[in-house]
């Protein structure tokens, strides 16, 4: 079994956490989870967890370090661990958003093993779609973060330049396709149907779609073939929505998000 610790338990690090536990990757007791406030976590020790507000002294036994704080908490946590990090013993996964493998070896050493990953709040769920990203690291650390990961959702390799890019289409996107589903649930109310049956129609036609696409591994135009007829109902509201920009202002939020997820992290802050 893995040791992991976990400094910054909010969402994502405590769903993570819930995830390597369901899908018997390590027990709670193999699991340190750090936050300031350790009243935070009293239900967490009460699983079985190992809880502490000391990021130094929780890391000396872990093989796995995952950082899962705020950009701008990460200079002050980096100066905290820096005397016990082994780059021999560690890996570091960082799931901060605008910071590169790089910045962190500016501050902890060279030698160490980091990756970069970006999970979305559908974590929580088991649901995620996580980008992974490193820079000489060895395909045994590659294979155990992509394991580590697959606990909580799907995952993908790609290439470290990307994953600003991979903020906006995945963390972000979680956004999008919500309003995405809002917007048609208060279509369904226009046309007639009462809130919460429109929101119930709207979720389910959505995961229906997106089910279809992986299950079927198809391309969202084929699918979108089947549905459309000549003269029919259905391309006429696809027409009226490209008229208004549907496409080409999610495009450009996807491509507004990736700039300003480039710019969370200040190296000198």
């Amino acid at each position: 079994m893995k040791k992991v610790t976990i400094i910054g338990s909010g969402n994502i690090g405590l769903s993570l956490a819930k995830g390597l536990v369901n899908k018997s990757y390590c027990l709670p007791k193999d699991i340190t989870l750090t936050r300031r406030n350790i009243k935070n976590l009293a239900e967490q020790a009460a699983l079985g967890y190992q809880v502490s507000s000391n990021n130094a002294e929780a890391i000396k036994d872990a093989h796995i370090i995952v950082l899962a704080i705020l950009p701008q908490q990460l200079n002050e946590v980096l100066e905290e661990i820096l005397p016990n990090i082994d780059a021999k013993n560690h890996l570091v996964v960082s799931v901060i958003s605008g910071v590169s493998c790089q910045d962190i070896k500016n501050k902890i050493g060279q030698d160490v093993e980091i990756i970069r990953a970006m999970p979305n709040t559908a974590i929580s769920i088991g649901q995620s779609m996580t980008c992974i990203a490193g820079e000489k690291i060895s395909d045994g650390n590659i294979q155990e973060v992509t394991r580590l990961f697959e606990t909580v959702g799907a995952v993908i390799k790609i290439n470290e330049e990307l994953m600003t890019a991979a903020t906006a289409l995945c963390a972000c996107g979680i956004a999008f396709f919500l309003r995405a589903i809002r917007a048609a649930s208060q279509g369904g109310v226009e046309v007639g149907f009462h809130a919460e049956e429109a929101l119930k129609m709207a979720v389910q036609t959505a995961k229906g779609a997106a089910d279809s696409l992986l299950q079927m591994q198809s391309h969202p135009e084929s699918e979108i073939d089947k549905v459309t007829s000549p003269k029919g109902c259905t391309i006429a509201g696809l027409n009226e929505m490209e008229h208004h920009g549907f496409s080409s202002s999610l495009i450009k939020g996807i491509k507004l998000s990736a700039l300003k997820a480039g710019d969370l992290y200040s190296a000198e802050s």
